[in-house]
């Protein structure tokens, strides 16, 4: 067994672990080992189907150190209008550059992909060599968060002899001639092969979406960088604000938040009961309501020839269908872990479905501060969301942390120059007027954020004591 030193012992080269690593070594002489099981650099991306784009700019993707793209807006198709967004091709190619111009250049980073980490310290590379690493400082997870998509377990229901159901990647191969495609997921994946068999001129009266909850959704144009954006992103925080205050219920809230544009859902006469993070441009949500026939009878339960049963029915299916499953959980939601504990650090997102940008944040804070804390102070973990309830909770998670780092004006400072804080270009103008100037606008924001999360807790504790309670049996 070969024996190496590090300060940092970094599991998994995920889009975290990249991140996380890119700032560290900018920040700091830390020399880093970096283990990953897969052949490259890039985690979920390496795996994922081929007509995947990111749901959120390229502006602010990837590590702090290096763009992705080249910051400009799409002039053609649904995202007309706004900046673009990189293609899993792009993606997997840009991490693959990080690491090999940029990180291993460095001489502060090790680099081992094909290697599994057997705990403890540990990894065995793909040649079967085994390697103890012995960590000055801490150990990473940033294997924590990991992003499942479809092609990386087989689908959760039972599939019949006969049936063919595929993973999206496979899509692209098997679409043509098919009379039916039946897509299975109601999340982002199955929003992206819905949108690509539209795209490709599939009538949508060949399509059935199965769709187990209808989702809450952001407007992507709400969420865009740069100066040109600035008016309407300032708008859409303010209104954010002016919903939570003005709500007398959970129920009132939602309804606000979608009045201001701030959310959006494919039927106005469905309730959401979902929120993932799904961004779609009003064009795409457009596109999506053409889909007539969309089965909410809940989770597929199997699928025969000609008929598929769910949780609350069946429907018959012409046997010759595509089904497309797009059921994987995704980003699925974790108990949070304190951040900064001992020996390890364990990465997950402080702002809300913001993960690349978590990881970069706690890297410099663990580089630029002394204690944990005052780091775990800073941050806090906010776990990923996944009802609609989760919305109240995600969001005062991130305004707790977003609270905490208004005062801190070294923080604020490093926030405002980071290239993947998507609220930087809000807070970047006020860094030019005076300390007494940028300290009483950020108290007015921050008494702001206060204000709403003592209104959030009160409507979730309301909505929750409402509910019918459990008896002793369970029923």
């Amino acid at each position: 067994m070969t024996t190496i030193e590090t300060d940092y012992l970094v599991v998994g080269a995920g889009a975290m672990g990249m991140a996380f690593t890119d700032t560290l070594v900018a920040e700091s002489d830390a020399e880093v080992v970096v283990v990953d099981r897969g052949h490259a650099p890039g985690g979920h991306w390496t795996r994922a189907y081929p007509f995947v784009r990111l749901h959120q700019p390229s502006a602010y993707y990837g590590v702090n150190s290096r763009g992705l793209g080249s910051d400009s807006i799409d002039r053609l198709g649904w995202n007309e209008g706004l900046y673009e967004l990189a293609t899993v091709g792009e993606i997997c190619a840009y991490f693959d550059r990080v690491m090999q111009q940029d990180l291993l250049p460095s001489g502060q980073v090790s680099y081992f992909p094909m290697a599994e980490y057997l705990g403890e310290g540990r990894f065995r590379t793909l040649d079967g060599s085994d390697y103890a690493v012995d960590v000055r400082k801490r150990v990473v997870d940033a294997t924590y968060l990991q992003t499942t998509v479809p092609s990386m377990r087989p689908p959760p229901y039972q599939v019949g002899d006969g049936v063919d159901c595929v993973p999206p990647n496979e899509l692209p191969a098997l679409a043509a001639g098919r009379d039916r495609f039946v897509v299975i997921g109601a999340g982002k994946t199955g929003i992206d092969a819905c949108l690509w068999l539209l795209r490709n001129n599939i009538p949508p009266e060949r399509l059935t979406w199965i769709m187990p909850r209808d989702a809450w959704l952001w407007d992507r144009a709400n969420i865009q960088p740069g100066r040109e954006f600035l008016q309407r992103f300032q708008s859409g925080f303010t209104d954010r604000l002016i919903a939570i205050e003005s709500a007398s219920s959970v129920a009132d809230l939602f309804e606000r938040l979608e009045a201001c544009g701030y959310l959006l859902r494919l039927d106005q006469a469905k309730q959401p009961t979902m929120y993932r993070c799904a961004t779609v441009t009003q064009t795409e949500l457009q596109q999506l309501r053409r889909i007539r026939d969309i089965v909410r009878l809940g989770r597929v339960d199997r699928i025969e020839p000609g008929k598929v049963i769910l949780a609350g029915g069946s429907i018959p299916v012409d046997g010759s269908a595509l089904y497309v499953d797009c059921s994987a959980d995704g980003l699925e939601k974790k108990p949070h872990q304190t951040v900064f504990d001992g020996d390890r650090i364990t990465l997950q997102s402080v702002r809300g479905c913001q993960q690349v940008f978590s990881a970069g944040l706690i890297a410099h804070v663990e580089a630029a501060y002394h204690d944990d804390a005052t780091r775990n102070r800073l941050c806090q973990a906010v776990p990923h969301p996944n009802t609609d309830l989760d919305w109240l909770t995600t969001t005062i998670a991130e305004q707790r942390n977003q609270i905490h780092w208004f005062e801190d004006a070294d923080l604020m400072a490093w926030m405002c120059e980071a290239r993947l804080d998507l609220m930087r270009h809000m807070y970047t103008p006020l860094m030019d007027k005076s300390p007494e100037v940028r300290a009483k606008v950020f108290g007015l924001i921050r008494a702001g954020l206060e204000s709403a999360n003592q209104k959030l807790e009160t409507l979730l504790s309301e909505h929750l004591s409402g509910l019918p309670q459990a008896t002793e049996s369970g029923h």
